[in-house]
C-alpha cells in the first residue's frame, strides 16, 4: 500500500468487519463470506461460461447464506496474477457491488494469500496488505 500513511492503514484495518472475498483468477475460483464471526467458503466450478455467470454465482451464494451486502461490508478481490478475463470480470463485479451497496472495496495479490482460509485472510488485513486503489491508470504503472 505505497503512499498511504499510517492513519489511513489503520482506518482500512478497522473498516473491514464482515466481508465478501472474491478469488476469481481462472483456476481455483473461490468465494468467501465472513458474517458475524462465521466464515463460509464455496468453490466455483470452472466451465466455459464462468465469466458470464459470476454475478449469478455470487447472488446465489449470498442468498443461500441469507446475507445482504450493505455499507458495513467490505468486498475483497484477488487482483492476480491469473486469467485477464477472469480478473477483469471479478473487478467489474466487485466495483458494481461497491457502487450499488456502498460497501468498501479492497484488493490483494494472489501471492499474498498462501491458503484461502480465514486465518490467512485476516493476516492480509492485519498486515495492511490490502489495496484500496485497485484500478491504476497505465501511465502510473
Amino acid at each position: 500500500m505505497c503512499g498511504i500513511d499510517k492513519n489511513e492503514k489503520e482506518k482500512i484495518k478497522t473498516m473491514i468487519g464482515n466481508f465478501l472475498i472474491i478469488n476469481f483468477t481462472g483456476n481455483n475460483n473461490i468465494l468467501g463470506l465472513r458474517v458475524d464471526k462465521k466464515f463460509i467458503v464455496e468453490k466455483i466450478q470452472n466451465n466455459s461460461n464462468i465469466n458470464e455467470i459470476l454475478v449469478n454465482k455470487i447472488m446465489d451464494f449470498l442468498k443461500k447464506n441469507e446475507t445482504k451486502i450493505d455499507k458495513s461490508f467490505s468486498i475483497i478481490v484477488n487482483q492476480g496474477p491469473g486469467s485477464f478475463s477472469s480478473i477483469r470480470v471479478s473487478l467489474a463485479v466487485a466495483k458494481g457491488i461497491k457502487i450499488s451497496t456502498g460497501a468498501s472495496l479492497f484488493g490483494y495479490k494472489d501471492i499474498q494469500l498462501r491458503d484461502f482460509n480465514l486465518e490467512n485472510i485476516e493476516e492480509l488485513i492485519n498486515k495492511n496488505l490490502l489495496e484500496n486503489k485497485l484500478i491504476k491508470p497505465v501511465y502510473l504503472s
